[in-house]
């Protein structure tokens, strides 16, 4: 835990401002992107403080897997059902905002605006899917 990371702050319920959507796994939370690049716009983020996405490593692949399911399974419950039309990723340092690891997940992807589009490019210099 980082009280400075605002992250942590949310997983740990001691930022009022932010409602956080319900998860049937433990170890992470999911929250709605306070700038949304798409109609369904959610962060899903580890409890455990973890660094940016350049700290994954092989052994964390599960839980990126685990994170990418979490999406799913918000995006659902939020009556969106055609995962087909999902961009799930990192923004790769320094363009991420906050330093702890969270997964966006946007949907509709076919939905993005032109900046959403370019901010959210599969695969780009700054954002990796």
């Amino acid at each position: 835990y980082d009280g400075k990371c605002v992250f942590c702050r949310i997983a740990r319920r001691e930022e009022p401002g932010t409602a956080l959507l319900p998860c049937e796994d433990e170890d992470f939370v999911c929250f709605r992107d306070i700038k949304p690049g798409a109609p369904h716009h959610y962060l899903v983020v580890p409890v455990k403080h973890m660094g940016n996405c350049k700290t994954l490593k092989t052994e964390h692949i599960p839980l990126v897997k685990r994170m990418m399911e979490v999406g799913k399974a918000v995006l659902q419950k939020n009556n969106f059902s055609d995962l087909n039309d999902v961009r799930m990723g990192f923004h790769w340092p320094p363009f991420c905002s906050i330093a702890h690891l969270h997964l966006h997940v946007l949907a509709p992807a076919s939905q993005l605006g032109f900046f959403s589009r370019l901010y959210y490019r599969i695969n780009s210099y700054w954002f990796i899917t």
